[in-house]
């Protein structure tokens, strides 16, 4: 990020260069690379992730502090949906597969992997704020501004979703024990739910560790389209205006965030699949 052209303090408008000068002495910008990374590993090591270059009076961690729990709201609610509707779209098309059902569901699938949300988003925008007007266009506060932006961003993750059940379910309903569980005059629902499920939601399991980084560091796009003040928001803007210390903080959370979930997938396929030990 600091080898490609232009600064922090560039702009249309050119400073002084004594200002300049001084600009970057006070950050540190005219020390050698190597030296700039040095000191950046030193205070990120002490939690100190400096302040920001354009947001005036503003730290990092403030920012991050006020950006994140909207993103997080944002992406815990479009999470939620899109498990609901991708786990249930994916036992459907497996359990009746071949029928109606399955070809209209994995189309659906199909349409909303290769769609981009930003698409989806502006046709929502069209049928539920214009022609039929139950959702605000845009804004943050009140729970009918999470609904529009949740689907929009959920819809692609509950696409992958549903088609990554349905594949796991085929799988699993051709296994032995499952032919057993019906021999022994289990119903349907009961073989689903209580035996073949679990085996099922390994590979969606597998998807969710990034996805649910990728979901609560915000949207970048969804954002931007529906103007909520969250952290892909203000990434957008740090990246921009070369605002180094911004984009740093929320890249090194992402990054955190990507461990932890993956951490956490790796810690449930001991409870999801009793061949698989922990040591």
């Amino acid at each position: 990020m600091r080898s490609v052209p232009g600064g922090p303090f560039s702009a249309e408008r050119a400073l002084e260069p004594e200002i300049e000068a001084n600009m970057l002495k006070r950050y540190h910008l005219d020390e050698p690379l190597w030296k700039q990374y040095l000191r950046e590993l030193s205070n990120i090591g002490r939690g100190d992730l400096g302040y920001s270059y354009k947001l005036a009076d503003f730290s990092v961690g403030e920012v991050m502090r006020q950006g994140f729990p909207i993103s997080a709201s944002l992406g815990i609610f479009a999470m939620t949906f899109a498990l609901i509707l991708g786990l249930t779209a994916g036992v459907v098309s497996a359990v009746w597969r071949g029928s109606p059902f399955d070809f209209s569901l994995m189309t659906l699938a199909t349409i909303g992997i290769a769609v981009p949300n930003f698409t989806i988003a502006g046709v929502a925008i069209i049928l539920f704020v214009f022609l039929v007007p139950l959702f605000p266009a845009g804004g943050w506060g009140t729970l009918s501004h999470l609904v529009l932006p949740g689907f929009c961003l959920g819809a692609p993750y509950a696409a992958y979703i549903a088609r990554l059940t349905r594949t796991g379910m085929l799988d699993v309903l051709s296994q032995d024990y499952i032919r057993t569980a019906r021999a022994k005059g289990l119903s349907t629902p009961t073989v689903i739910v209580r035996h073949a499920l679990r085996g099922a939601l390994l590979p969606v399991v597998s998807y969710l560790g990034p996805a649910t980084a990728d979901i609560l560091t915000g949207s970048l796009v969804i954002e931007q389209i529906f103007a909520i003040p969250g952290l892909g928001a203000h990434f957008i803007q740090a990246a921009l205006q070369r605002d180094y210390t911004l984009s740093m903080g929320v890249i090194l959370l992402y990054a955190v965030l990507l461990c932890l979930a993956n951490l956490l997938v790796d810690l449930s396929y001991g409870l999801l699949d009793p061949r698989v030990k922990l040591e």
